[in-house]
């Protein structure tokens, strides 16, 4: 098979939670461990970090693996989902794995799948370990796909666990409230290994602090070790002056992903390396420095925050839920332009009456359907409109909107795409 006919074999053969929803997933760790002990458990060849939570759990892991390579390491990056190539998934030091090294893999795994019948989410997840294994890595990032307790990444061992934060999604999964949530994402503290937590309130917290105590694991409350003393945030920049409470020392760091909701997740990592550091990983400060600055080029990350053009000033983000959105919005209503331009596209499950008081009512909308059942259609996205009093436009396709806000807008007015991670991949100059 050529590589784009193994990739529509994997989502024609195996379940795919963005092609069916919840009938995809398998809440047990049965497949992934006959994967894994089939291959000879390849996840434990290399030392790994896991990183769970609701929000900010891919910056978090793109963060700390660009740190991670300024200090020197060959370093494995597993995320989930992929924007616009299904090898943007397993990258080594920022570099996608071959298209020759997913046909091979699953070529000479064909009758592994057929016998195991695993989801499409349990197969990347091995073939992610397999291939970090083949390629003798120092380290690898891991980040879950959803929840922690029965995600499929669930089988490593890993030195140290991050918990990013705790919101509201996937709640017919992982549950109702902030408990139950959180106790799902704590699923990945293991016994004796350090845990890190960015966020956490007064229902979160607990629940952590009980499962660490649990597993005699060692918890550490990110703004604990780190306090901002100064921010300068803009819609293309954010400057931190961060001081260790420990020892009160100050440092610069310029973030080349932008948005105030990355200083939780730069807080977190801080924390992560701190620990890293009792480990014996000696990461200077210069390749944290390095590391922050350098997140995107150093990872090839897309799609956070992401700068389209700069006349209009157009950006993307793939923030989905309601507490990643809400963020969002509070960012574009702090923008100062002349029109604001606001393509969005949205999942059935997500709840928008929480959040619609932050639509700004001077907006031109442009809704847009997308490409999986999940989708709101056009005509329930005319009635949010409606309902909402938005001035809005409505297509089928990201890229006619795109075109649509670009012919109308001024060279002084702001668009911005998001609203679903699937729509965002849509986006054609991506």
């Amino acid at each position: 098979m050529t590589y784009i006919e193994t990739v529509e074999f994997l989502y024609a053969k195996l379940p795919a939670f963005q092609k069916i929803g919840n009938k995809a997933l398998k809440p047990k760790l049965t497949n992934i461990i006959k994967l894994c002990s089939v291959l000879g458990n390849p996840q434990d060849y290399f030392k790994s970090i896991h990183i769970a939570g609701t929000n900010g759990k891919g910056s978090s892991s793109h963060f700390l693996a660009s740190i991670l390579i300024e200090k020197g390491f060959k370093v494995g990056l597993y995320t989930s989902p992929h924007l616009k190539d299904f090898r943007e998934r397993f990258k080594v030091n920022g570099i996608d794995a071959s298209e020759k090294y997913i046909i091979d893999f699953v070529e000479q795994h064909k009758d592994l799948i057929e016998e195991v019948q695993p989801s499409f989410f349990e197969l990347t997840v091995v073939l992610a370990f397999q291939f970090f294994k083949d390629q003798s890595i120092n380290i690898a990032v891991i980040e879950v796909g959803l929840g922690g307790r029965f995600d499929s990444t669930n089988i490593i061992q890993p030195i140290l666990s991050l918990i990013t934060n705790i919101g509201f999604d996937h709640m017919e999964i992982l549950g109702d409230t902030i408990p139950k949530i959180a106790f799902e994402k704590a699923g990945i503290i293991k016994s004796f290994t350090p845990v890190v937590i960015s966020e956490y309130n007064s229902e979160s917290a607990p629940v952590f602090q009980e499962e660490a105590l649990i597993k005699n694991a060692k918890i550490v409350f990110a703004n604990e070790l780190f306090k901002i003393e100064s921010i300068e945030s803009s819609p293309t920049k954010l400057k931190l002056i961060v001081k260790n409470i420990l020892n009160s020392k100050e440092f610069v760091l310029d973030s080349e992903l932008v948005g105030e909701y990355q200083i939780s997740n730069i807080i977190g990592v801080l924390a992560v390396i701190d620990q890293l550091n009792g480990l014996n990983f000696n990461i200077n400060s210069e390749n944290i420095t390095k590391g922050i600055k350098n997140v995107v080029s150093n990872t090839n990350l897309k799609g956070r925050w992401q700068i389209l053009a700069n006349s209009p000033l157009t950006i993307c983000d793939t923030g989905h839920n309601e507490h990643a959105l809400k963020i969002t919005l509070e960012k574009v209503n702090q923008i100062k332009v002349n029109k604001k331009h606001l393509i969005f596209g949205f999942v059935k499950d997500k709840e928008l009456k929480n959040i619609v008081e932050l639509f700004p009512k001077d907006a031109t909308y442009y809704f847009c359907t997308f490409n999986s059942f999940r989708s709101l259609k056009i005509n329930e996205l005319k009635s949010f409109a409606e309902n909402n009093n938005l001035n809005a436009l409505y297509f089928e396709d990201v890229n006619l909107a795109l075109a649509e806000a670009n012919r109308i807008a001024k060279a002084n007015d702001f668009i911005f795409i998001g609203g679903s991670t699937y729509l965002v991949a849509e986006i054609n100059n991506l």
